[in-house]
């Protein structure tokens, strides 16, 4: 594994050598967005952390977000409970080390900073020539890679929590698909950095409102969500439209 570039900047502390600083308060750091963060550090002091997979779930639909977070709904389908078998079959096996990779399963995350925290289903931690190691989060997922960055969010997210915790910049992870057997490389860049800030931005507020998001019927997504009998997405979807068309019409 390379050498890590970008992804945070290092300051002098005496008697502690250099520390490294998380992407989000380096200063001049390409990967920074000081509107966002400045918002999430205000926020974060008081509220109760989101947990790393809410984020992959608001990405694929805020209104299933808000029907978890918010009204502790959760109905298991043969997607979901395939993807349960292949997480705890990832993290039943104990900690190993080939060579310089040390790997770690199941391992807690958080970071205070952004008010998230979870597990990792896996993290490598690659050893440097100078001694550092490196973390490489591994997530698993069942199918295979997506159009969207929901996964990739949720990855980015447990990078973050990896480089409060440990100090060290993460630059790169990867997610392995069960369908197609095998690692897909994801980059931590600004692009990625900054979509995650977001989407964390954005459960917040749908925790702060305690409002659950209206139903927007989509085909493809609604028949593989497990909570579709629970959202009933064509029913609020319809009336909703209903509604709107009679305002309308009365304007």
């Amino acid at each position: 594994m390379p050498e890590p570039q970008g992804g945070g900047e290092q300051s002098s502390s005496q008697g502690c050598g250099p520390v490294y600083r998380p992407w989000f308060l380096g200063s001049g750091n390409p990967c920074r967005n000081d509107v966002v963060i400045a918002r999430l550090m205000t926020i974060m002091q008081t509220l109760e952390p989101i947990y790393l997979s809410r984020l992959q779930h608001y990405l694929y639909c805020p209104r299933q977000f808000g029907l978890i977070e918010l009204e502790d709904i959760w109905i298991e389908n043969q997607f979901t409970a395939e993807g349960q078998v292949l997480h705890q079959r990832v993290n039943q096996a104990e900690q190993q080390k080939r060579g310089t990779v040390r790997t770690v399963r199941a391992l807690r995350l958080a970071n205070a900073e952004l008010g998230i925290e979870g597990v990792a289903d896996v993290v490598e931690y690659h050893k440097q020539a100078d001694g550092a190691e490196i973390p490489f989060p591994i997530e698993y997922k069942r199918g295979k890679p997506k159009a969207h960055r929901a996964d990739e969010v949720q990855l980015c997210a447990q990078a973050l929590c990896l480089e409060e915790m440990d100090g060290v910049p993460v630059p790169e992870g990867a997610l392995f698909y069960g369908e197609v057997r095998r690692r897909h490389p994801v980059v931590f860049d600004a692009e990625l950095r900054d979509l995650t800030a977001q989407t964390i931005l954005a459960c917040r507020a749908i925790v702060q409102t305690k409002a659950t998001p209206k139903a927007l019927y989509q085909a493809k997504k609604c028949r593989g969500c497990s909570l579709i009998d629970q959202c009933h997405p064509k029913k609020f979807a319809k009336s909703a439209s209903a509604w709107l068309t009679q305002q309308l019409a009365q304007d």
